[in-house]
């Protein structure tokens, strides 16, 4: 699965503007006009295949995990989904629902990102 990189117009001209997409807009852009030899638009025919969307290098779709009622619901389904700790999960919280998670035996994306070191 490997989706294409769609660069701003110029922006390998420009140190300002930036790398991330933004729609060409102008009356005479030949991008937005479609022209040969420019770069192309992000149109809905470039999208990923629906089975493997939104899936990880390792297999695994990712689940957003906030409490450890989250974690509890991937008991079931531990072989096709990893458990994504959320960003605003402290240190503490996520070393309890790391060891939950290793009794569930449910596989952990980001596992030892913001843990303290002891």
């Amino acid at each position: 699965k490997r989706t294409l990189r769609f660069n701003r117009h110029h922006s390998d001209r420009y140190n300002g503007l930036k790398k991330s997409w933004r729609k060409p807009k102008g009356i005479d852009n030949a991008v937005r006009r479609r022209f040969k030899g420019t770069v192309v638009m992000p149109n809905i025919g470039y999208g990923s295949n629906k089975k493997t969307r939104n899936l990880l290098p390792n297999g695994f779709y990712p689940f957003l995990v906030h409490n450890r009622r989250d974690l509890e619901v991937l008991l079931m389904h531990n072989r096709k989904y990893a458990a994504v700790f959320a960003h605003s999960l402290s240190s503490k919280k996520r070393e309890t629902l790391l060891k939950r998670a290793a009794q569930l035996n449910v596989h952990v994306v980001n596992a030892h990102a913001k843990l303290r070191v002891s």
